[in-house]
This record gives structure tokens, sequence and C-alpha cells, in this order.
């Protein structure tokens, strides 16, 4: 299993299936590489609806023929296979169980939400962009995620230290920080959040530089 971490909230997961989440590249400023470095994908999830996290998801899923999910909301074109669902639901596509979680953000259009999925025997959980809430007590006593990819970057999502308790309420095995230094306004290091998970949790952090890949 290969994580590559593709700047901003974007990740790839590569084993038999391809997983991609919030592939923004197009105006990004982290972006190592452009959209058509994505050659082949099976599932792109959008967490919702904001432009850094839809991002290329509907010209990469039309390029590859990637099944598509998100809210409803989001919708997708005649030439793209899209799958709509929400909260509380669970769909399986290419053999990988998807579910869709909560996420507390606003957004224009529909919900703002989060993704826990198992691929590889392990279980993987996509906070999307997200403040502290009690329900992350309850999404990790119901699926007991393995990774958790966390916003640490403040502003508009959690800062280190919430970011750090979120980690200790779901006692994860890996914590992967997101969502910061991509702009001036947002932390620009995960320091502050590697030494808080050491003070409150057993998870291993690993940061990754926009464009790194490392095996799980």
């Amino acid at each position: 299993m290969e994580v590559t971490y593709l700047s901003h909230s974007g990740f790839k997961l590569t084993s038999e299936v391809k997983v991609i989440v919030d592939p923004w590249f197009s105006g990004n400023p982290k972006a190592v590489a452009g959209a058509d470095s994505i050659t082949s994908a099976d599932i792109v999830l959008v967490t919702h609806g904001h432009p850094d996290h839809v991002g290329d998801s509907h010209s990469i899923a039309k390029r590859t023929g990637a099944v598509l999910v998100s809210v409803p909301e989001l919708g997708v074109g005649d030439e793209i296979q899209g799958i709509g669902m929400n909260f509380g639901g669970t769909i399986t596509v290419k053999g990988i169980p998807i579910s869709m979680v909560k996420a507390e953000h606003s957004v224009g259009g529909g919900d703002a939400a989060g993704f826990v999925w198992k691929q590889e025997g392990k279980v993987f959980y996509h906070m999307g962009d997200t403040s502290l809430f009690s329900d992350i007590r309850l999404i990790g006593e119901l699926y007991s995620p393995d990774v958790v990819f966390v916003p640490i970057g403040d502003h508009y999502t959690m800062n280190p230290d919430h970011a750090a308790l979120a980690i200790k309420w779901l006692n994860p095995k890996l914590a992967i920080p997101m969502h910061y230094a991509t702009f001036p306004i947002l932390t620009q290091s995960a320091d502050g959040f590697v030494k808080a998970v050491k003070g409150a949790s057993k998870a291993e952090v690993l940061v990754f530089a926009p464009g790194e890949t490392k095996t799980l």
C-alpha cells in the first residue's frame, strides 16, 4: 500500500484499487504536479464543495473512468460515473466499503463530510475540513480507524492542539496531518501537532511533503 500526499487535503492510495481523495491541482500553490499526473484511478472521494477540495475531481473521474463519490448536491455530469451518498450510509465500490461521516464545516452546496473506508486490511478515515466536535469519539468507536488524515491548519479547521485531541479520541495507529501550509493564513508547520500528539496519544505521526510517497 502506497500513500502519496498530493498536497493540501489531497491523497492517493495505491493498491489493487486506486483511491484519490480531494485532488486539487489547478491553482494549488503547493501542488508539485498537474492533474494529468493522475493517469489511472478507480475511486475519487470528494469531502465537500469548496474549490480546494472538489478541485480537479471531475476531470480526473472523466478521464480515468473512476467512480466519484460525494454528497448528492455536488452532482456529476453524464460523462462521469458518480454515486451520491450521505451521513451514516455505506456503499461498496470496486470491493471497497466506504462510509460517509459528519464533518463540522460550512459549505455552500450540500454538507461537509468525512470518509471511512477499508483498503488492504486497514481502516482509513479522511476527516475532510472539520472543527473539533464530540461525535469524533463516536466515529472512533464505530469504525476503529487505523490511519487518520487530520486537518491541523487552524482558521478554517482544527488547530494543531484540537487535532491532537481528535487523534487521542480516535486512537489510530497512524495520524497524517493535512490542510496546513498551503496559504499564509494557515499554520505553516506540523511541528506543533507532532508535539501535541506525543503528549496525548500513542499514535505515530507521519508528516509528508507535497508529492511524497510512503509505503504503509
